[in-house]
């Protein structure tokens, strides 16, 4: 019987490294750890949803279903909003609207993944270089770090008002390197969204694809990551 590349001889999941031979990674070793933010390290996704349902129903009187948003989601708000008009006014009004109610209970509604706080330190320990690549604002990216008590473990973070083209377009990810000064071969996007695995691919880096958060492995399996973390402690093995 064919064994799907991923999973052990029983068929469950591994952390093990996808695509990438043995060769390759002693080649080149993974220095820098990019991660995207909501979903991967801090669980936000209720909120988010929530800020949808209420921005759409003060807008358009409608509550769309969650899956409307889960398909767009870590893409920029005005790249979503722009599904339901095309009028700039509009877009910025839903925005306006949404990261208000976002904002009001963010604190209140946010926490980090269980375990992924240590990982990143660990990681930082070890002396690897961290950056966080997100398709929030800069600012809010910031909050959502120091919720989860991590906001001083980031070497770079790129927000969507730090670039033309955000996810899944290459370029946040290139950005990234750019400022932390690594070539992408030496660099791994940790995500849990198809958007993250299409920007990491493009831009040249290795992709991991965190099973923690609101996506599971059928909806990634089609985009080969590198690597499949089923838990944060997955990320132990960087640190080995």
């Amino acid at each position: 019987m064919h064994q799907p590349a991923g999973t052990s001889p029983q068929g469950t999941i591994s952390a093990t490294c996808f695509a990438c031979s043995a060769t390759t990674r002693r080649r080149n070793p993974l220095t820098t750890f990019l991660f995207d933010l909501d979903g991967t390290l801090i669980d936000s996704i209720k909120l988010i949803l929530e800020s949808y349902r209420h921005t759409l129903k003060a807008h358009r009187g409608i509550e769309p279903p969650d899956d409307v948003w889960m398909a767009g989601l870590g893409t920029p708000l005005w790249v979503q909003f722009r599904e339901w008009t095309t009028d700039p006014t509009e877009i910025s009004a839903m925005v306006e609207t949404y990261r208000t109610y976002n904002l009001a209970h963010h604190d209140a509604m946010v926490r980090p993944y269980e375990g992924v706080a240590a990982q990143v330190r660990a990681l930082k320990t070890a002396g690897k270089r961290l950056g966080l690549v997100t398709s929030k604002l800069r600012s809010g990216a910031l909050r959502g770090l120091k919720v989860a008590a991590i906001e001083d473990q980031f070497d770079a973070v790129v927000g969507s008002d730090d670039v033309a083209h955000p996810k899944p377009h290459p370029e946040p990810v290139l950005k990234a390197l750019e400022l932390l000064g690594t070539p992408a071969a030496e660099a791994v996007f940790i995500g849990d969204s198809r958007h993250d695995m299409e920007s990491g691919r493009a831009a040249g880096v290795r992709t991991a694809a965190v099973l923690w958060g609101p996506f599971d492995r059928a909806h990634l399996a089609d985009l080969a990551p590198d690597y499949w973390l089923e838990t944060p402690a997955d990320l132990s093995q960087f640190t080995e």
